[in-house]
């Protein structure tokens, strides 16, 4: 109870804070900066992404950068704008707002409270394990997809036309019309922005690239002058600290998000999980799921507050803290500073940014993220993964991102329902030493005369505990010489009480006893003797036997096994 009170426990990451060695400040000013040159212009083009000002874009990075250093429990993790989150909050949000530009940043702001809250009440519930809800296969299929969607879709900014389609299949059908209706000039800017951001990255890959080529084509607009040759360009930005304001729309809006919301929150932390993970073993420390799971809620209330969308951690500007050689969180505290300082009195240059340059931005953002080659060597690997993964990724682009991963959730409940439910099982036997392994895989091991040992390789419940009673009467028909003797491993399988599975072990009990087998549990010896007992079911030399061990299971069994000797070796030992 003392410590549901500690600092510790709600804001590990101000404690963290607090015990700063001083030693790690020029690297963390360091790698801040660089953060801040990356995020900058990441951060104008998602908010483009996400239908919303530019503005908004750097509202998203400020103020959850410096919730997430308080609350988040990674030392390198960069949170902030994010390719896939955006492009969901655009697909709910756009067909809502109906062409109303401030509904739709109302519209925004609410489905990003949503998602923390719901990132919340996660994190109450300790469902953390969620971050291996959706396996890596789904995940990718689902990056893969959002990814192409993206970069398609930017194809209008960056040669200069709009799509009248709204989907992704029904825009490459149509490019071939829209080619006729190229603007030159935008098409210029944008293959500007592309030779400078290559040229960085091949000669100077340490350079902030995006922002390098976003200054480029901003200066190129500002000496072109008014007319700019129809260039479109962010146009004038209003910065400073936003207003607050509440959301004006009716009531049956925020129902419509409350789904594509609990959506964005588990995809979001996924993501997150997988990238704050991996830098997390590079680095030699551990994370918290759970502490993750509310401090993402934390900073995303925090982005609402401040009129910004939703976030996430940011693989690119993480990778860039790293490289950097960041120590702490002190990175996001000093490039949320230098973020908040251009957007509350640097804003009148922004405004001579094409969106043109943008679209290329998200293109090579959105480039990043591909991995379609990792996606088809999962063939070689894992052959339901990779069905996993090309199903979700097709789904994605036929169907739209919401469907999408909405059908990527279900398929990672399914693949966790289908394991559960028909989980793998095995027959033990013995090898000379007297040490219980796997049949089959070892030509040393040898089952043991008169005695079957099963294994059950998930937890029982309601809906498994039938193929359970199924598995074992069906090995049981497959020996050759029906053994006297059934022992089951109760460690792998009976974790917790269920009714519906005593009930089924009742009735397995007593057609074992009507074919002259005895039945064995092995493990967990007070746990089953008291939930057998409270099933009504009778357990010792008339009913269920329980041994504390699977060793002690098979000395006593085989002692008493009519007194004759049976085959494999003369002593039973743990290993």
């Amino acid at each position: 109870m003392r410590d549901f009170f500690t600092l510790g426990r709600w804001m590990p990451g101000l404690v963290a804070l607090l015990n700063y060695r001083r030693d790690w400040l020029t690297a963390d000013v360091r790698a801040g900066l660089s953060v801040a040159a990356v995020a900058l212009p990441v951060a104008i083009a998602y908010a483009e992404l996400a239908g919303v000002s530019a503005v908004v874009g750097l509202y998203s990075c400020i103020l959850p950068m410096i919730a997430y250093a308080v609350f988040g429990t990674s030392r390198q993790l960069i949170v902030g704008p994010d390719a896939a989150t955006c492009a969901v909050i655009a697909a709910v949000v756009t067909p809502l707002a109906a062409g109303d530009a401030t509904r739709h940043w109302q519209l925004v702001m609410t489905m990003t409270a949503m998602t923390g809250l719901w990132c919340l009440v996660a994190s109450y519930f300790r469902l953390g394990v969620l971050a291996d809800f959706l396996s890596r296969p789904i995940l990718l299929g689902l990056l893969n997809g959002v990814a192409i969607t993206i970069m398609v879709g930017q194809l209008s900014r960056i040669f200069g036309f709009t799509f009248d389609e709204s989907q992704l299949i029904e825009r490459l059908a149509a490019t071939p019309d829209y080619l006729t209706l190229v603007h030159w000039p935008t098409l210029g800017v944008s293959a500007l922005t592309l030779v400078i951001m290559l040229l960085c990255r091949r000669f100077r890959p340490l350079w902030p690239s995006s922002l390098l080529a976003l200054t480029a084509a901003a200066a190129l607009l500002w000496l072109w002058g008014p007319d700019r040759a129809g260039v479109a360009v962010v146009g004038t930005l209003m910065g400073g600290i936003p207003e607050f304001q509440l959301p004006e729309f009716p009531p049956g809006l925020m129902r419509d998000l409350v789904m594509p919301a609990l959506n964005l929150a588990m995809v979001s932390f996924v993501s997150m999980m997988l990238t704050a993970r991996s830098f997390a073993a590079r680095n030699g420390y551990d994370i918290d799921a759970d502490r993750e799971f509310r401090a993402l809620g934390v900073a995303n209330l925090a982005s609402a507050f401040s009129q910004g969308f939703a976030i996430s951690g940011a693989d690119s500007r993480t990778a860039v803290n790293d490289a950097n050689g960041g120590k702490s969180q002190m990175v996001s505290v000093v490039a949320a500073g230098l973020i908040a300082l251009v957007t509350f009195f640097l804003t009148a240059p922004l405004q001579y940014i094409p969106t043109a340059a943008l679209g290329v931005v998200l293109v090579m953002a959105s480039w990043s993220l591909i991995n379609l080659r990792g996606q088809w060597g999962l063939r070689k690997s894992d052959n339901a993964a990779f069905w996993l993964a090309w199903i979700t990724f097709v789904s994605v682009l036929f169907m739209g991102v919401i469907p999408g991963i909405t059908l990527a959730v279900l398929l990672g409940l399914f693949q966790f329902l289908r394991n559960v439910m028909r989980p793998t099982d095995q027959l033990m036997g013995m090898n000379e030493e007297g040490v219980v392994h796997t049949l089959g895989r070892n030509e040393e091991v040898k089952a043991i005369t008169g005695v079957l040992i099963y294994r059950f390789n998930s937890p029982l419940t309601y809906f498994n505990a039938s193929y359970f009673k199924r598995r074992v009467l069906t090995l049981l028909s497959d020996e050759q010489a029906q053994p006297e003797c059934l022992i089951i491993d109760a460690v792998s399988c009976f974790t917790h009480q269920d009714i519906s599975v005593m009930s089924v072990v009742g009735e397995l009990h007593k057609e074992l006893r009507r074919r002259g087998i005895h039945m064995v549990m092995a493990g967990r010896r007070g746990q089953m003797t008291h939930w057998l007992h409270q099933a009504g079911i009778r357990v010792g030399e008339d009913g269920i036997q329980v041994y504390p061990d699977l060793y002690e299971a098979l000395r006593i069994t085989r002692r008493h096994l009519h007194g004759r000797p049976t085959a494999g070796p003369a002593t039973v030992r743990s290993p």
